[in-house]
């Protein structure tokens, strides 16, 4: 059985919208009749109801808290060296054209008397990705989080991404990847950032 079988609902296809769904899918019609699409047509006629569920699932993470995420499985351990998340997978939405980006991200924090369950990085990068996301501000919440919960002595997160914005749309450059880094504590030293490079990419 595949993880989508495990995962997927059918009955929560058949469960009312709530009151901020109707709205979004009465949106989502109006701009379908624009675009000049018969909304009464088969294949659209429940697209709106589709989109309204899809956009509350994508951005979910606005209701969540990144903070409480990591202080859910916080113990104390007297341990300082590197600890590393890396190829975390992600996809998030573009807030200027609303359309996907998608990679991995690469998370490694030093911990100063406490650490966190390895599991909540990935929730943490989940909380951020479901939201309206530009890839430099994501890589930088990610960072701040772990600094603000688990006090560490440095953290550093790299995301490597696709952007279906340039992909789809304007230059439409197949392939390319955009790189982004943001760190603090020990790795102000480059050779810790060089290890920790060294040991994502190995």
């Amino acid at each position: 059985m595949s993880q989508l079988d495990k995962t997927y609902d059918p009955s929560l296809n058949h469960q009312p919208l709530t009151p901020q769904q109707e709205a979004i899918s009465e949106h989502v019609r109006a701009i379908l009749d624009l675009l000049g699409e018969d909304v009464s047509r088969e294949g659209l006629v429940k697209t709106p109801r589709r989109v309204a569920r899809a956009m509350t699932e994508l951005t979910r993470g606005y209701h969540e808290d990144p903070i409480a995420i990591l202080n859910s499985a916080k113990f104390q351990e007297d341990y300082r060296q590197m600890v590393i998340v890396k190829d975390i997978n992600f996809y998030s939405l573009c807030e200027h054209h609303m359309l996907p980006f998608y990679g991995q991200v690469h998370v490694a924090y030093i911990p100063n008397g406490e650490v966190t369950g390895l599991s909540k990085i990935g929730r943490l990068v989940d909380c951020f990705a479901h939201r309206l996301q530009i890839q430099e501000r994501m890589t930088k919440q990610i960072r701040e989080a772990i600094q603000e919960a688990l006090h560490p002595l440095g953290v550093m997160v790299v995301i490597e991404a696709q952007h279906m914005c340039m992909q789809m749309r304007g230059v439409e450059k197949q392939g390319s990847i955009t790189t982004t880094s943001d760190f603090s504590g020990a790795f102000n030293q480059a050779k810790t950032r060089e290890e920790f490079l060294s040991l994502i990419h190995s």
